[in-house]
């Protein structure tokens, strides 16, 4: 019998726990109706909403009231990057951002610099974090409305510093989106939670064993949000639509366990560690990111392997049993580096292999060591076999 496959893609999406599953089944059996109907079928599904909405507003540090929930992270940040540049006919003002961003975030900036937007970037460090002192610098410039920060980085799994970036940003009065994505359940929250800092925060069922097509915005009270999409009376008009309760249930099992496996989570980081040591160990191999303890999520090594290109090396180790990911999700098939690696490597033209080799390996939180040591013994077997 060949050994199993090992998947250390859990930045990328995760594997919808069993109860999840059996969640929703049991939901479309018993809670498929229209939530928007008074009939005893629609209230069972609005039931499930709002249980959900309750849930994931716990999480957060927020009201269920001030829960939307959307198709998940990248519809939910076009909602809350939109809002504050929705009405004004004049100056429009700035949105200040670090090109670690997620793609989503980067895309909607794009989109509002085209439509009359100032779009700043602040620094990034060698490390992997958005320079707050740059934060500082281009917030006393004036002008700036919203700031936008990702609370851990999708592909180095560098916690980036929400607190001082959100303490600036409000200080100057600008408002604070927080992409919270592959920080929940993996890393512990700031105190009082997200939204004790941000205005805005984003969350993704998929990223937390939960099933993909539903994410949530969540906003402090009284936060102003403008509809993406028109045409219905759902989620406060938000997001128009017919709501999937069963989606929503499957959502709420999935924030419930990720509130309790942070202890399991921080357990792998020693195994992650292991992964590490082999890697750097091996010739030609860097890491990207800041490996100072607790400066990463515990689960996630990103390593550029020196004359490897991302497609190649994660097509090998794939046809041995191992899945990696090459970079983002959202950038696969996509031939430009990463603006997270150019952002950190880009001023440093000795380190520019690092562009065409990284591997991200996120480690699930009951990785073993056997599955540690049976994958770096097929980095290895690859790596030579290329060699000889």
């Amino acid at each position: 019998m060949p050994p199993p496959r090992i998947y250390f893609d859990w930045n990328s999406t995760t594997p919808p726990l069993r109860e999840v599953v059996e969640a929703m089944a049991a939901a479309y059996e018993d809670a498929w109706g229209n939530p928007s109907s008074v009939h005893l079928e629609g209230r069972k599904a609005r039931a499930l909403l709002d249980e959900a909405r309750g849930v994931v507003a716990q999480l957060v540090g927020g009201k269920a009231g001030d829960v939307v929930f959307t198709s998940g992270g990248t519809e939910a940040s076009n909602i809350a990057l939109r809002a504050p540049f929705a009405h004004d006919v004049g100056p429009r003002g700035a949105i200040l951002l670090a090109p670690i961003e997620h793609a989503s975030i980067l895309a909607v900036a794009e989109h509002l610099e085209k439509n009359g937007v100032e779009l700043r970037q602040a620094k990034v460090t060698r490390g992997g974090t958005i320079d707050v002192d740059d934060v500082r610098a281009q917030l006393a410039r004036g002008g700036v409305r919203l700031v936008a920060v990702q609370a851990v980085n999708g592909e180095t799994g560098v916690i980036q510093p929400i607190v001082e970036v959100a303490e600036a940003a409000h200080a100057h009065g600008a408002v604070v989106h927080v992409d919270a994505i592959q920080a929940v359940g993996r890393v512990a929250p700031p105190p009082g939670g997200f939204l004790a800092h941000a205005d805005s925060v984003v969350l993704a069922a998929h990223k937390i064993r939960g099933p993909k097509g539903i994410g949530a915005l969540c906003t402090r009270p009284g936060h102003p949000v403008v509809p993406v999409l028109r045409g219905g009376a759902q989620e406060r008009g938000l997001r128009p639509g017919t709501q999937d309760a069963a989606l929503a249930s499957g959502f709420a099992i999935a924030v419930r366990a990720a509130g309790i496996s942070l202890a399991h989570y921080q357990a792998v980081a020693r195994l992650r560690d292991r992964l590490q040591a082999a890697l750097v160990a091996t010739n030609g191999v860097g890491i990207n990111g800041d490996v100072a303890e607790g400066a990463r999520a515990p689960h996630v090594v990103h390593a550029s392997f020196r004359g490897w290109p991302s497609p190649e090396l994660v097509a090998a180790l794939d046809l041995e049993g191992l899945a990696v990911s090459g970079g983002p999700a959202c950038h696969a098939g996509v031939p430009e580096p990463s603006s997270t690696m150019t952002a950190m490597w880009g001023a440093h033209p000795d380190e520019h292999w690092r562009f065409e080799g990284p591997v991200r390996f996120s480690l699930p939180p009951s990785t073993t060591s056997d599955e540690v040591d049976h994958a770096i013994a097929i980095v290895r077997r690859v790596i030579e076999r290329e060699r000889t």
